[in-house]
């Protein structure tokens, strides 16, 4: 770990809490896993999700939940900090696979946290945060790598600012999204064997629509197919490595950010088929059966009972999942919520979040509190018994008390939202503001399209009437408007929505993005 944020942690955080208060903990984060694809969340849905079924049955299931943002390297960044992601350099879009580590130096992670009150900190999976190669020549900062970026980087050299850096004693995964070069496996701080291939990955196994991936630098005998198996084999024999030492009370902590149901979609041989709806739905099984595999891992070691388990998903189902195959099996992966992936809407941000602890909270349960990934860091804090430093976990609020059915505590009251053209929404009991005037994402109507020609730049949905946000009324309620916009605004300009002394943007933040439609930009630091 780095000196300087070691010694933030012995100077900020508090005594470790004792023994019997510090369960292990595992992250499972589904890569565009849609809240109606999990069967417990939407029994309107088709697609069989026992073993989440299950995990809800024995835990709690949050019904208002949701992700930092509609796409990956967001929300992923906000769950490792607990810190929303458009406070960065990174205001839309994604990462590519070849980009320098997004996470700044000495910003204290959940890992860092962990590691410092005893933990031992492991991550298995889609990492998708970058992290710093050994570069030949250009590689895009803040973008998806160009196909003639793609060989400019040794990757024979070791990696450094990946994973290890942040707070993870080991890694062992890819640098991002399996439609993204390169194709191998990192393990730590170096490739597991060099991509020295040229080659593309199918986007279904099936070859329905024949397209492929970014084509680009891959490891010999790297199959697509294989990735979710790999990395789910990895993960439980980490458990069970792990389980003698956390018996005679010695935590670890694993963050599984899993490479599925993301495109490519590429369900393993065995699983083809059994859905009997679509490849997508296949490949939501067999993520569904790893989630299974990890369970099982817990309770054949004897540590169940002392172990929390989270799982969720990363923003809401991609459209590449083929929407309308799917509703012609009664399926939608955004069961009631309007849109999907990269939207403003809900079906962009509103997620699965089921989690199991058996020694502290009862199972069976269902909760209607507001919670966002970034919580996860105060939540883990909450649970040591750990004062987080005021520069830290900005926009993190602890859910702890609603796990263990205490009232009274102080708990998230609102969320602010963002799409992938970095669109803003806030929501607050049953409103919900959004800065834009269609989608801010894939859905209809599109930035800059027709469709959006003529709309008001400004959307005002009320949740409690209007789950699936169809009636505007911003021009019926400008004083919500106007209360709603101003507290977006200054929770911008604070550098954080928690209590606590302000902190500064890395960057000047743009709140009400550029449209033909839109009024002139307000901005906030």
């Amino acid at each position: 770990m780095n000196r300087l944020l070691a010694l933030l942690c012995l100077t900020f955080l508090s005594v470790a809490a004792t023994a019997a208060d510090q369960p292990n903990i595992i992250f499972i984060l589904c890569d565009d896993l849609g809240t109606g694809d999990v069967k417990c969340l939407n029994p309107e849905g088709k697609i069989a999700t026992p073993h989440m079924d299950r995990l809800a049955k024995e835990g709690m299931t949050f019904t208002d939940a949701h992700s930092g943002s509609s796409v990956c390297t967001p929300t992923r960044y906000g769950i490792m900090t607990g810190r929303y992601a458009w406070r960065t350099k990174l205001q839309s879009g994604v990462l590519g696979g070849l980009s320098p580590r997004l996470i700044e130096q000495d910003r204290l992670t959940v890992a860092s946290m962990l590691k410092a009150q005893g933990y031992s900190t492991h991550c298995v999976g889609k990492w998708h945060l970058g992290m710093d190669w050994q570069r030949t020549g250009e590689v895009s900062a803040l973008n998806i790598e160009t196909p003639e970026q793609v060989k400019n980087v040794d990757y024979a050299k070791p990696i450094t600012n990946g994973p290890t850096s942040v707070g993870f004693d080991t890694y062992f995964g890819i640098s991002a999204s399996l439609d993204m070069v390169p194709y191998c496996f990192i393990e730590n701080d170096h490739v597991q064997a060099n991509p020295t291939e040229t080659m593309k990955l199918e986007m279904n196994a099936a070859g329905d629509k024949k397209s492929f991936t970014r084509e680009g630098p891959g490891s010999p005998g790297f199959r697509g197919e294989d990735v979710l198996p790999t990395l789910t084999q990895h993960a439980t024999k980490l458990i069970q490595e792990k389980a003698a030492a956390a018996k005679k009370g010695e935590p670890f902590f694993l963050y599984l950010p899993l490479n599925s149901p993301h495109t490519p979609i590429l369900p393993s041989q065995e699983w083809q088929g059994k859905s009997g709806i679509s490849l997508y739905a296949d490949f939501v099984m067999q993520t569904d059966d790893t989630i299974g595999q990890i369970m099982r891992a817990t309770e054949e070691s004897g540590i169940a009972k002392d172990t929390l388990i989270i799982v969720t998903s990363d923003n809401g189902c991609s459209p590449s999942a083929d929407y309308p195959k799917l509703a012609t099996f009664g399926h939608n992966p955004s069961a009631i919520y309007r849109g999907h992936k990269a939207d403003i809407f809900d079906g962009g941000h509103r997620v699965p979040f089921i989690v199991r602890w058996p020694a502290k909270v009862k199972a069976d349960q269902k909760s209607a509190q507001l919670v966002c990934l970034t919580d996860f860091t105060a939540t883990a804090a909450d649970i040591l018994h750990v004062k987080l430093p005021d520069n830290a976990a900005e926009d993190s609020f602890s859910f702890l008390s609603t796990l263990l059915g205490e009232s009274g505590k102080t708990v998230r009251q609102s969320v602010i939202h963002h799409s992938i053209n970095g669109s803003f929404a806030l929501r607050e009991g049953a409103w919900k503001l959004e800065l834009c005037a269609g989608s801010g994402g894939w859905s209809d109507p599109k930035p800059g399209s027709p469709g959006e020609q003529g709309l008001p730049d400004t959307q005002l949905y009320n949740l409690e009437n209007d789950i699936s946000e169809k009636t505007n009324l911003q021009s019926e309620k400008p004083d919500i408007v106007s209360k709603m916009t101003a507290q977006l605004e200054k929770i911008v300009t604070d550098g954080r929505s928690t209590k606590g002394m302000p902190q500064q943007n890395a960057v000047e933040v743009v709140v009400r993005k550029k449209s033909p439609t839109a009024k002139p930009k307000k901005k906030a630091k």
